[in-house]
């Protein structure tokens, strides 16, 4: 599925990172996230503020990685107001690196696909960020909103392809002859993905085998084993594991999808 522009990604990093701090600002700092176990909200944005000041510095000093430029993480401020003002700077700084920086231009990133060693990486990685972790500063708050559709359609694609789909340099995929879609009933538009085994060892010596995984692919032009739709809204938040299967309707093999439900129990932050 086609992707968003480039100014669509900044216009959104801007636009739900500024809905995740008016709600934070008011929300009880000691309030539980319960999308994200063990934090409070004070913790969620401190959270954001730390991973804006990752991705300024993977921007800033393109395209060294973190090893070799030597990153460390800011202390973190004690107290609501100072913590606020903290993501206030993280933000506004990341925002001016990726504003003045070519989406083509080399940058490191944690992906195992080179294409992905790019500036363009960060916009659409940190506009989801920003939108999956405004969705969890308002179930903190209990102030949920609607989401974007245009944003979280791209988010269902993002989710499938980067947060689960990640081939590591060390591992393999063996693809089977099995498909999942993933249909977005508002955006007239679908995901399809790949079923198949990773295996591999990674740095620390830990080896995989027979693992349960799953590609996203082009439309195979054949049906899917199996069809999960719903709308783009839900479909992603459900990915994300911030909303639970209501409205979502799986049908067709049930082994499919308990493939890959395997994979989508995988936790990610």
């Amino acid at each position: 599925m086609p992707r968003l522009s480039f100014s669509d990604y900044l216009t959104a990093i801007r636009r739900e990172s500024a809905r995740f701090r008016d709600v934070l600002a008011d929300c009880d700092p000691e309030a539980p996230v319960a999308s994200c176990p063990d934090w409070t909200a004070d913790d969620l944005l401190w959270h954001l503020a730390t991973v804006h000041h990752w991705w300024c510095a993977m921007v800033t000093n393109r395209p060294q990685s973190p090893d070799a430029m030597g990153y460390e993480e800011p202390p973190r401020p004690e107290g609501h107001a100072a913590l606020l003002a903290a993501f206030d700077e993280q933000h506004a700084a990341f925002v001016a690196a990726i504003e003045e920086a070519d989406p083509s231009e080399p940058a490191w990133s944690w992906s195992g696909d080179l294409g992905n060693h790019t500036v363009a990486f960060t916009y659409r990685r940190q506009a989801h960020e920003a939108l999956i972790h405004r969705l969890d500063a308002e179930l903190a708050a209990g102030e949920v909103t609607p989401l974007d559709p245009a944003l979280a359609a791209d988010g269902v694609d993002e989710t499938l392809d980067v947060m689960y789909g990640n081939l590591p340099a060390w591992g393999t995929f063996e693809a089977l002859p099995r498909y999942v879609e993933f249909r977005m009933s508002d955006a007239g538009t679908s995901v399809w993905t790949q079923l198949g085994i990773f295996a591999g060892v990674a740095p620390d010596g830990e080896a995989f085998a027979d693992e349960k995984d799953m590609h996203v692919v082009p439309d195979p032009g054949i049906p899917a084993d199996t069809v999960v739709e719903g709308t783009a809204d839900d479909l992603d938040a459900w990915l994300w594991h911030r909303r639970d299967d209501t409205g979502i309707t799986v049908t067709g093999d049930r082994s499919a999808y308990d493939h890959a439900r395997v994979v989508l129990d995988h936790p990610i932050d």
